[in-house]
């Protein structure tokens, strides 16, 4: 729900006078030290937060305008309600789960946090931006306009399958991160920027050179340290069109296509050595021994002690 009400013209809202602003603010223009949760993980030009408040660190937050883009925030729990302050406009917004806010940078924001709230949020280049929307069909310069308090339940389940990420990053985690942020820039665009057009249908396919190419730098860092903006620049495509067309090629994702890897990878280890389970993980890029146990063991069907043990036992 969404109440407006408008100030006086020429007249500045206050903050509130039970929340004083003080102390330094994140890039976000969140007052740090009163946030409960501020996690945050850089994604080669993109970035993602989670950021979240009780109702004992409510604040206001305020950003300048800026040339840094577009910023997508999904609301991970209901109940949170916030006072948006435009120009000579005050909107009251209620964000129930799944709910999301798009707001460009470039505009001066201010918003009065009334509730408790936990939200993850996508911070996108303006580059990148104006890529997907050229790419969706839109317009040159295509804006969301206004868009706050819509739920979406495709972006709330792609924000939760990028907590853990976020939660713990690293390097075996990371291109799966890039992969999911695509994702949502890709529906972002299409279903809530106005002025798209019908786009071509025809199959993406990457080009044998290309998928080689792709291959080739997937398998050399099974440690997850290349990115999907390195892979598609090498393939002269965008990030969004490669792993369209990776995926159309391979039938699988680049981290679907590198976690398969990662698995024949510790096979080979186990059956031909004696190294420990974590070791073998470490080798094969995954985050720790549990991390290989879960992951093997979906592939294969067996943990990776007993697969070393019938391998053995059937030689």
């Amino acid at each position: 729900m969404t109440i407006v009400s408008a100030l006086p013209r020429g007249a500045s809202a206050p903050p509130s006078p039970s929340r004083p602003v003080a102390g330094a603010t994140d890039t976000l223009g969140c007052q740090a030290s009163r946030l409960a949760r501020s996690q945050e993980l850089a994604l080669d030009g993109m970035r993602l937060y989670r950021k979240s408040a009780g109702p004992e660190h409510l604040d206001v937050v305020e950003t300048a305008p800026s040339s840094r883009g577009m910023l997508l925030g999904v609301s991970l729990a209901g109940g949170h309600r916030r006072r948006i302050l435009q120009s000579h406009r005050a909107t009251a917004v209620d964000f129930e789960r799944g709910s999301i806010y798009l707001r460009d940078f470039g505009e001066r924001y201010r918003a009065d946090m009334k509730t408790p709230f936990d939200f993850l949020l996508l911070e996108l280049p303006q580059a990148h931006w104006a890529r997907a929307a050229e790419e969706a069909g839109g317009p040159p310069g295509a804006s969301p306009g206004w868009v706050a308090g819509v739920r979406d339940e495709v972006l709330e389940h792609l924000a939760l399958a990028l907590l853990p990420a976020l939660a713990r990053p690293t390097p075996a985690t990371r291109l799966y991160a890039e992969q999911v942020a695509v994702a949502m820039t890709t529906h972002i665009v299409q279903r809530h920027v106005g002025g798209m057009h019908a786009t071509s249908r025809t199959r993406r396919m990457l080009s044998r050179g290309q998928e080689r190419r792709a291959k080739d730098m997937l398998r050399g860092s099974l440690d997850g340290s290349i990115t999907i903006a390195a892979i598609a620049e090498a393939c002269e495509l965008s990030r969004s069109y490669f792993i369209a067309a990776f995926r159309q090629t391979t039938g699988l994702t680049p981290y679907q296509w590198l976690l398969a890897q990662r698995v024949a990878h510790a096979q080979t280890l186990l059956g031909n050595s004696d190294l420990p389970l974590a070791d073998i993980a470490a080798a094969c890029g995954f985050a720790d021994q549990s991390h290989l146990t879960r992951v093997f063991t979906q592939h294969v069907g067996l943990p990776p002690g007993r697969w070393r043990r019938e391998a053995v036992l059937g030689r």
